[in-house]
């Protein structure tokens, strides 16, 4: 009898290592984010490196783990291709265990990734992305909208310049999906404003010619030159505005200009642009202390852009959706705990994520320096305004988000 109950505190201890081997290799499987944006085109400096080096640095802060399960970062160059973009996000969720997709500039991938996202009940988290309808028609449970959308620039932006005194506004716009939501979204803010729209053009990705869209512009009589582009484009379209002297005839407005565009461009062809953006480099200690770290890892010592601290960000508050969530093998459940929780991080400050997936805070007006206001190489904007958290973005039930009841 007592050898029977030996053999059987022995089974039973047998079974319990076992069980105690296999829980151990459960809460090992590791959380893995992928970075997916351009790495090799017009949006490089924007997202690319960067954006990797900010979520490795999000990793390291985070110890490298997320709760017990050791936290990977991997990255893919999307190319500025839809097809490549599901492609690659189609394979990192379906064979190589990927949990989470992050950044994603280029609102026709960006789309593609969320509607992958949802259908394999990952996550996807833009930072890089634009268009607002991942918050609107296209929005999903499985999508949080982090940085900035088209929506939040176009009628922010366009009511600040119209409050400066612009009202003949001349559009040169990107022709794809986002430079469309920026055009359509800052026009509505001119035109509820009493503002006029004189013309507009579109132009194709990557364009290194811009003479004839500005002398279009130029002949048109407006005041306001509206460059709804992004990355490279809006860094040649700036540097040949200065060029034709644009710059003297009518205030010119990137909507996504950033301390990447004014290097490309130089602060003495972009002084008096104007720019919105929820992070500048040296707005705080917290910012600043950021910065450096970012700066020492990159190769080309670069400051961060906003994108760049959204992918810092939202990876972490990611961490925190997973812990509530139990896990990160079912999407929907991270999303629903980062909606539940009240966002915190040294970068944004606090906020919240709303039912739609929009994450809130304020954004800031900058206007580019003059060389002679300058005082070092990535000095370039001084703050001249500030739009609250809860007006910065669209009115929740504006957005004709299917999540919202009606």
């Amino acid at each position: 009898m007592f050898r029977r109950t030996l053999l059987t505190s022995g089974a039973a201890l047998a079974a319990s290592a076992a069980l105690g081997v296999r829980a151990a290799r459960a809460e090992a499987r590791p959380v893995k984010i992928g970075v997916l944006n351009d790495m090799s085109g017009v949006y490089a400096d924007y997202q690319g490196l960067g954006s990797v080096i900010a979520a490795q640095l999000a990793a390291e802060d985070l110890g490298g783990k997320i709760g017990d399960a050791p936290l990977v970062i991997v990255s893919a160059d999307h190319q500025n291709s839809p097809d490549t973009g599901s492609t690659i996000t189609r394979k990192w969720f379906d064979t190589e265990g990927v949990d989470m997709v992050a950044d994603v500039p280029n609102s026709a991938i960006a789309l593609a990734v969320a509607q992958l996202a949802r259908d394999k009940n990952k996550v996807f988290i833009g930072s890089g992305a634009g268009t607002a309808d991942l918050t609107g028609v296209k929005c999903s449970p499985n999508t949080v909208h982090w940085t900035y959308d088209t929506w939040e620039l176009g009628h922010a932006l366009g009511r600040a310049v119209l409050a400066r005194g612009g009202k003949k506004w001349f559009f040169i716009t990107a022709d794809y999906a986002f430079g469309y939501d920026l055009e359509r979204n800052t026009m509505e803010a001119v035109k509820a404003g009493g503002g006029t729209v004189v013309g507009s053009v579109r132009h194709p990705l990557g364009t290194s010619d811009f003479s004839s869209y500005l002398l279009q512009a130029q002949a048109s009589g407006a005041d306001v030159l509206v460059l709804a582009n992004a990355g490279g484009d809006t860094t040649t379209a700036i540097k040949q505005a200065n060029e034709f002297g644009l710059a003297g005839q009518m205030a010119i407005v990137g909507p996504i200009v950033n301390i990447n565009v004014i290097q490309g461009t130089g602060l003495k062809a972009a002084a008096g642009v104007l720019a919105l953006t929820p992070f500048y480099w040296d707005m705080t200690d917290a910012t600043r202390a950021f910065a450096m770290r970012f700066a020492t890892r990159h190769p080309r010592h670069i400051m961060p852009n906003d994108m760049q601290a959204g992918v810092y960000a939202s990876l972490l508050h990611y961490a925190k959706g997973v812990k509530q969530a139990g896990g990160a093998t079912d999407g929907r459940a991270v999303v629903e705990a980062m909606k539940q929780i009240p966002t915190d991080d040294p970068l944004f400050g606090k906020g919240v994520i709303r039912a739609d997936g929009r994450k809130i805070h304020p954004v800031y007006l900058f206007e580019t320096k003059t060389v002679a206001e300058s005082h070092g190489e990535w000095d370039m904007f001084k703050q001249i305004g500030m739009v609250p958290a809860d007006q910065a973005f669209r009115p929740l039930a504006d957005g004709k988000c299917p999540l919202i009841a009606s």
